[in-house]
């Protein structure tokens, strides 16, 4: 497997960010750690190797990128408003940055997204904000708002980064259009840690289904909990389907 380490200092951030490239062929995926994860961990925690074989087939490639979430939504020393100017800080470090970088690697016009726990809110939000860059996701675990990080606070970037609040608004039609033409992946479990989870899945996919947004929203056993064991069972069996299946459909 093709493995490539990547560092610069990030003119959105002010501060040095790194990734890892694996693969080098196939769809790119954006993968974002979980809460306050390093760029190391999908590798740490077994995941590269779960989905190993879709890498050397020349399914997917994997870029993995760095959290800032202790400077941003974690951070409770700062306020709410400032916690939403960082993260503001680090779409910009996505989309002006590390989306270029893929472009200049990769042929496909547009990436799918994916990420555990925080990083599943990451992977949703950043599909549902940038459907120009994104055509698929796979949000294993996820929030899908902020009030766990921010409580009753709200100003435009809480609510712009809180799918649950813009998307039942969204009325433009290209939106719409380029969802309904995207891959759409949502997961959790019914077992320890994934109640609030399961609560902002239930709340999307009534969302989704009021516009007619095909997804497939999947709630997996009792037994299955917040932790790495399921997410590397979850992520290799989702991709199965999404590189085999043309057009996509919902399960």
């Amino acid at each position: 497997m093709n493995i490539d380490y990547h560092k610069w200092t990030s003119p959105a951030l002010g501060q040095e960010m790194e990734l890892k490239v694996y693969g080098h062929t196939g769809k790119p995926v954006l993968v974002f750690p979980a809460q306050g994860g390093r760029f190391f961990e999908f590798e740490d925690f077994g995941m590269v190797a779960a989905c190993r074989d879709f890498v050397e087939r020349g399914d997917v490639t994997f870029y993995t990128v760095d959290s800032i979430d202790n400077q941003s939504w974690a951070n409770t020393n700062i306020p709410p408003a400032e916690r939403a100017r960082r993260h503001e800080d680090y779409d910009r470090y996505i989309v002006q940055e590390v989306v270029p970088f893929i472009r200049g690697r990769s042929t496909p016009r547009k990436f799918w997204a994916t990420g555990c726990s925080m990083g599943g809110y990451h992977s949703a939000n950043f599909f549902f904000r940038h459907p120009d860059l994104f055509d698929g996701v796979i949000s294993l675990s996820g929030l899908l708002q902020l009030r766990l990080f921010v409580g009753d606070y709200m100003d435009d970037a809480v609510y712009f980064n809180s799918p649950l609040l813009y998307l039942p608004n969204l009325t433009d039609a290209w939106y719409l259009e380029q969802y309904r033409q995207s891959h759409i992946v949502v997961c959790a479990g019914q077992g320890a840690w994934e109640e609030q989870s399961l609560e902002d899945m239930r709340q999307l996919e009534a969302v989704l289904n009021a516009k007619q947004i095909p997804a497939w929203i999947d709630r997996w056993g009792s037994d299955v909990n917040h932790d790495w064991p399921w997410w590397r069972k979850q992520l290799p069996y989702f991709l199965n389907r999404l590189v085999s299946q043309s057009p996509f459909e919902k399960v």
